[in-house]
């Protein structure tokens, strides 16, 4: 179940448009033009640190392994312990 607060007419727009990238240059072209270099590391780093988390890393190993702050790394457990399941969704299709 999608949380109401996220749901709505743009949101759905910008999840049907990633949904139609093809490939992993036309992701990187899409995510250059509507996200900073500093967003799209975030994101990045929030899915290595969730990799890692899952894979039963510690924290002090995931600092160091991504640079992520320990508020970082807590929302992150966070999330996949009491989240919606979208980084387990991903993690899983990664493998």
């Amino acid at each position: 179940m999608v949380n109401p607060k996220l749901k709505d007419s743009l949101t759905d727009q910008l999840c049907r448009a990633m949904l139609t990238l093809n490939n992993v240059e036309e992701c990187y072209q899409f995510f250059e033009d509507i996200c900073t270099v500093s967003e799209l590391k975030a994101l990045a780093q929030r899915l290595e640190v969730a990799r890692m988390l899952r894979a039963g890393h510690t924290y002090e190993e995931v600092v160091e392994r991504t640079g992520a702050s320990t508020a970082t790394i807590s929302r992150v457990k966070r999330c996949l312990n009491y989240g919606a399941d979208g980084y387990d969704t991903v993690l899983n299709r990664l493998k």
